[in-house]
């Protein structure tokens, strides 16, 4: 079979994303395995959402919203923006993709912080548009080497706040002289999908610019501090023009009404967010006291998940891979031992 497919769609390196623990448990012959890998909300979802999960069941005869109408009003109200500036999506990653179809074309630029979330140049790629790396500069994201990489062919930025893997922010002050240097036709995007574990007032937030002359989208999900990874919602928030060129490309009915029941119920279960952020300010001292202990050098998290040097990181889990199949085979017992 000869398929024409286009180069930069062969240039494309597929995303792996991390093992489901039922894979890894059967690979590995073990059980109640503790997956860390995809950054996920151990305390698991809010149990106001799971209560309007089994109602919603009821109804999956029915199409969702389309429009998504009362979590978009839940949402406006829970940031103070308005409905029309507000698109929901199949978790964050598909807001990236009609960002990246609205408005790019094969031989455009898009400047992205390296190391950063894969899906950006994924979906650059996707569009026929050349990614601009951008190294960290003492692992922050370095903007102003990426305002120098603005060019004329320069259509997208990508930010990420929280940066993932390192968990670094963006104060106000930095960000408001990078927007100063970016010229108003470059889409901005600021993904925020960590920025509800951020205790620091001056991280700067994307919603702060929506209404600035920029075109500055802040990407947020569920999937996070909400604990609905399993259920793929996100949304942005953007100018109205931006929004009304989403919705133009957005697929009919694309958030399931389970997704939506469940985020509305989530977004008032104050008492589950509050837990999740105090166990995740314990897990983090944990962590990071340890790492001293052991003199690693690790870099404070703003997120829930923390960078720890190892030297060999590939070697060292597939290690833990091993020795949980050995305590899992020969019955052993695991006690809690100072690092």
């Amino acid at each position: 079979m000869k398929l024409s497919v286009p180069d930069y769609i062969l240039s494309i390196k597929p995303y792996v994303p991390g093992k489901p623990l039922e894979e890894l448990e059967r690979e590995y012959g073990i059980s109640k395995a503790v997956k860390i890998a995809s950054n996920e909300n151990p305390l698991g979802p809010s149990p106001l959402a799971v209560q309007a999960i089994r109602k919603a069941i009821n109804q999956l005869h029915r199409y969702p919203d389309g429009s998504g109408h009362k979590l978009i009003k839940k949402i406006s109200q829970h940031l103070t923006v308005a409905p029309g500036q507000i698109v929901l999506g199949n978790g964050s990653d598909e807001i990236i993709g009609m960002l990246t179809q609205v408005f790019l074309q094969p031989g455009d630029e898009v400047i992205l912080p390296r190391p950063s979330f894969l899906m950006y140049e994924i979906m650059t790629r996707s569009a026929g548009a050349r990614p601009v790396f951008v190294p960290l500069k003492s692992l922050n994201i370095d903007l102003e080497g990426i305002a120098e990489k603005i060019s004329a062919k320069t259509k997208m930025v990508f930010i990420c706040n929280p940066n993932n893997p390192t968990g670094t922010i963006i104060s106000r002050s930095r960000f408001q002289r990078f927007m100063q240097n970016i010229p108003s036709r470059v889409v901005v995007v600021v993904d925020e999908a960590y920025i509800e574990f951020v205790r620091d007032p001056d991280c700067a937030r994307g919603c702060d610019y929506l209404n600035s002359g920029k075109a500055v989208v802040s990407l947020r999900t569920f999937s996070k501090i909400y604990g609905l990874a399993g259920l793929r919602i996100g949304y942005g928030i953007m100018p109205e023009n931006i929004c009304g060129l989403l919705n133009r490309v957005r697929q009919p009915f694309n958030v399931n009404s389970v997704a939506q029941a469940a985020a509305l119920a989530a977004l008032d279960d104050h008492d589950h967010l509050a837990q999740t952020r105090v166990c995740n300010r314990e897990g983090l001292r944990e962590l990071e006291a340890a790492f001293a202990r052991m003199r690693l050098e690790y870099v404070p998290s703003s997120a829930n998940f923390v960078l720890v040097r190892v030297n060999d990181g590939v070697n060292l889990c597939r290690k833990l891979q091993l020795h949980a199949s050995r305590v899992h085979l020969t019955g052993d017992t695991v006690e809690k031992r100072q690092w």
